[in-house]
C-alpha cells in the first residue's frame, strides 16, 4: 500500500451504526417479536456523523459504500454485513463490490455537495505525519485555495479507495464490529497518507 493509501483510514466505527437497523418491533397484543423488514439499500438515506473532520468523512464514506455494495449484490445491508463479519476469505464478487460500492459512495457525495474541501483536511493530515519540520511548516503556510486549486477532495478519495488492499482488510476480521473499525481505520489511514503525498508536490524543491 502505497504511501497515499495510508492516511485515509481513521474512523471505522462508524460501520457500526449500520448494525443499528437490526432491530425488533413488537408484535399486536403480546410480546412476541418480530423482525423489522430490512431496509433497501439501493433506497438514498441520510447519513449523518457526529464526528468532525476527517472522521466524520471516512465514517459517511465507509456506510454509503456498504449499502451500494449491498445493493450491488441484491441482498440487504445487514446480510452483507454479517457475511463479511464471518471469518475466511472473501469472494471476489464481495471484494469488487465493496470496492465499486465506495466509490459510488465518492460519486454521491460530490454530487449531493457534502464533500468538504481539501484545505479542511490538511491539519488532521499533517498531525502524524512523518515530515521534517520545515516541510511541514512550509505546508501549513500554503493559502487554503492554493490547496483547493490543486487537490479535490473526490481525487483523494478515489485513489485511496483504488490503493486499498481491501481483501486483506476482510480477511482479518472476527465480528461486525470489527469488520466497522478495520475498514473505516484503513480509509481513515490511507486518506490522510494520500493527502500528505499529494500535498509534497505543491512545496517547491
Amino acid at each position: 500500500m502505497t504511501g497515499v493509501a495510508r492516511l485515509v483510514a481513521m474512523p471505522l466505527a462508524a460501520l457500526v451504526m449500520v448494525g443499528g437497523v437490526l432491530g425488533v418491533q413488537v408484535a399486536n397484543g403480546g410480546g412476541a417479536f418480530e423482525p423489522l423488514a430490512s431496509a433497501d439499500p439501493c433506497a438514498a438515506r441520510t447519513v449523518t456523523s457526529r464526528a468532525e473532520g476527517m472522521d466524520a468523512l471516512t465514517e459517511r464514506l465507509v456506510l454509503l459504500g456498504i449499502d451500494a455494495a449491498a445493493c450491488r449484490l441484491h441482498v440487504s445491508r445487514e446480510a452483507l454485513t454479517l457475511e463479511l463479519a464471518q471469518p475466511g476469505p472473501r469472494t471476489d464478487e464481495q471484494v469488487e463490490a465493496l470496492h465499486d460500492g465506495l466509490l459510488d459512495a465518492v460519486r454521491r457525495m460530490k454530487e449531493e455537495g457534502s464533500l468538504p474541501p481539501a484545505s479542511d483536511l490538511v491539519d488532521e493530515a499533517l498531525d502524524n505525519a512523518d515530515l521534517n519540520r520545515f516541510l511541514e511548516l512550509a505546508i501549513r503556510a500554503l493559502p487554503d485555495s492554493v490547496i483547493d486549486a490543486a487537490l479535490k477532495t473526490d481525487d483523494v478519495l478515489v485513489r485511496t479507495i483504488e490503493d486499498l488492499d481491501l481483501r486483506a482488510i476482510l480477511e482479518d476480521l472476527d465480528d461486525e464490529d470489527d469488520l466497522y473499525r478495520q475498514v473505516n481505520a484503513a480509509v481513515t489511514r490511507a486518506v490522510k497518507a494520500s493527502l500528505v503525498d499529494r500535498l509534497r508536490e505543491l512545496v517547491p524543491g
